[in-house]
């Protein structure tokens, strides 16, 4: 049943948009929960038909690429910057003329120069308004999407304790930037800066200048986003590796005195003043292997790079044919990892039932609950009885919230997780025990209502009395499959903190972009999956670039015990991500190697990495040419 609709005007230059890839694109109600609805675009809009009457945002997939920037010059002289300038001065001139019409004479003379902040491309991003109240007459959807930014900007500003940098701080010059200019948006968006701005009725009074300011506002919020969440990373890294953080949560308990801070050193500590646990140990960095890349060159890496190694135990892999099982690939790596390497060892999800992670034969039972639950309780008692003297931690489970695959009821999703947990604490009691969360933005919850929404379903779990020791997060991104889509820094490092609000340890057990295009991305019948692409389309630097931005941010998060590369090599038909590993199907290291060895070693000094306190990571030139003298 149809509630309402929430409509937006879609700009392409000066005119409205004839063609609109609408891609990713769902609902979002409170508390940033999907909700269902559908959304098409007719006519220079995107049209949302909403099931519920609550206000709700709208979450979608927007080019913030070269193309689109050769748009926001307001004509084609064919001189783009000079037409850029005369743009920014007819803003400045509009800007004094509101000022002297409300006789504020000291206001207007303060309007000088802008500052100089060229725009770069940000990428292909999934990015989302505001909740929005439902109305007749559309919204503009640049300007909601600025709107939504330039609030988080400040949320996080107060959140991460921020709030004191100057205002002359690059990251603050970059924000007031953004919300001079949709404060120019706003007003621009019926009148215009200049005679003829007007909109048409297909445009629905909005304004090209409207528009192009509302771009111009949200690329530079998106900007200053991404180093404010570098820059929080850079803060809180070096007090995270040296335990400061942990000192001082302890500390700063009711009664807290260095006495009992010595006492406290190795407990896990919740805070009022930072989201989720505060761990007493700094994070770890791994490495997933695939069991068949089993050669010197991988393990050699593997010793380089990580810390611990996350063994995946797919039960396709280790049981194709129903009551034959094959352990040997698996076996040579975790004995490898034991004994020579002398790495500690993550094994599973034991069970995972995406396509491809579950025997074919396995299929025959999907409408038989009762039989298929036996069967995951046996295969469960199987492998955790064979590895536990060797395995540290186990992921249990994986993606059970999402029921892309065996649609099982919502009992069936619990009573699963109860089995799995209960069999591996039974059999291994020693054992530290996690949950796998996948899709952690829950865009398959709009489509598919026999799903729950990722911390929905943990919170669920806590409630039924089913304890794990942790929460596991797959963040990858990057390839045409639902919830791959590429984010920008800000958002994933919001993410975590949601996922913190659990009160467990979080790790990071599947992080991971690839270092090109993947082939598939143009597949027709995959076009409207296109995942986008952070900053410029993938190549093994950007990939180093955003491994790098993306596991300090995390690192320097106190509730994050983990994080762990997707996969170690590019096996020529992958199971995860085409070329998404650290290493080549030619064989050679990539670049993402190096960082990583380089973050292991910053971690012990306790400083951040190379590029994040200057956000040298964003423009990724600038560490090309030191990563190549590395090598």
């Amino acid at each position: 049943m149809a509630f309402g609709m929430l409509s937006f005007v879609v700009f392409d230059g000066d005119l409205p948009a004839a063609e609109f890839a609408v891609r990713h694109a769902h609902l979002i109600g409170p508390d940033n929960v999907p909700v269902p609805g559908e959304i098409n675009f007719q006519t220079g809009c995107v049209r949302c038909v909403k099931t519920n009457p609550e206000a709700a945002g709208l979450s979608l997939q927007m080019a913030m690429d070269k193309n689109t920037l050769h748009l926001l010059s307001p004509t084609r002289s064919g001189d783009d910057d000079l037409d850029e300038r005369a743009f920014r001065e007819k803003v400045r001139a509009e800007r004094k003329r509101r000022a002297m019409a409300q006789h504020d004479a000291s206001a207007a003379d303060a309007i000088g120069p802008e500052t100089d902040i060229p725009l770069e491309p940000l990428g292909v991003l999934t990015l989302q308004t505001c909740l929005l109240p439902e109305r007749n007459e559309p919204y503009l959807l640049s300007l909601e999407l600025a709107r939504h930014r330039l609030m988080q900007f400040l949320v996080k500003l107060e959140e991460w304790q921020l709030f004191d940098l100057p205002l002359d701080h690059p990251i603050m010059v970059l924000f007031e930037q953004a919300r001079l200019t949709f404060t120019d948006a706003l007003v621009a968006q019926r009148h215009g800066i200049g005679e003829g701005a007007a909109g048409t009725d297909q445009t629905f009074g909005y304004s090209p200048d409207a528009n192009r300011l509302a771009m111009r506002a949200l690329w530079l919020a998106i900007e200053a986003g991404e180093r404010q969440a570098l820059l929080h990373a850079a803060t809180d890294f070096e007090p995270r590796m040296s335990g400061e953080i942990h000192r001082q949560a302890i500390e700063d308990q009711p009664g807290g005195s260095s006495d009992r801070t010595a006492a406290g050193k190795t407990a896990t500590v919740v805070t009022t003043n930072r989201p989720g646990v505060v761990l007493p140990t700094r994070p770890a960095i791994g490495c997933a292997v695939s069991p068949s890349a089993f050669f010197e060159a991988a393990q050699e890496t593997a010793l380089r790079s990580c810390e611990f190694i996350s063994m995946p135990m797919r039960w396709a892999e280790l049981e194709p044919t129903e009551g034959k099982y094959l352990f040997q690939n698996t076996d040579r790596w975790i004995e490898w990892a034991v004994r020579k390497a002398k790495v500690p060892v993550v094994a599973g999800p034991i069970i995972d039932l995406r396509p491809g992670a579950v025997p074919d034969w396995l299929y025959i039972w999907e409408n038989d609950y009762e039989t298929l639950r036996e069967l995951i309780y046996e295969h469960v008692k199987n492998v955790v009885t064979r590895y536990r003297r060797t395995i540290a931690r186990w992921t249990v489970v994986s993606g059970l919230h999402a029921n892309n695959n065996f649609h099982l009821g919502f009992d069936h999703m619990m009573d699963l997780t109860r089995v799995c947990v209960m069999v591996v604490r039974k059999l291994h009691p020693q054992a530290k025990i996690q949950v796998e969360i996948t899709q952690p933005w829950g865009e398959y919850y709009t489509h598919n209502r026999r799903s729950l929404p990722p911390l929905l379903y943990a919170e669920m779990l806590t409630q039924a009395g089913i304890s794990v020791d942790s929460y596991a997060v797959r963040l990858q991104m990057g390839q045409p499959e639902q919830g791959q889509s590429v984010r920008d820094l800000m958002e994933i490092s919001a993410m975590l903190d949601r996922c913190a609000m659990l009160d467990r340890p979080i790790a990071l057990t599947a992080v991971g972009v690839p270092s090109g295009t993947p082939e598939s991305v143009g597949h027709p019948e995959l076009a409207d999956r296109h995942p986008g692409y952070w900053r410029k389309p993938w190549t093994e630097q950007v990939q180093a670039d955003w491994a790098s931005a993306v596991c300090t941010i995390a690192m320097s998060k106190p509730f994050i015990q983990s994080v762990c590369w997707q996969e170690l090599y590019d096996l020529p038909q992958p199971v995860e991500m085409p070329r998404g590993g650290l290493i080549s199907v030619s064989g050679h290291r990539k670049p993402i190697v190096e960082r990583i060895m380089e973050i292991r070693e910053c971690m012990g000094q306790g400083k951040p990495p190379r590029g994040i306190a200057d956000f040298g990571v964003l423009k990724g030139a600038a560490l090309a040419s030191s990563t190549s003298a590395t090598r």
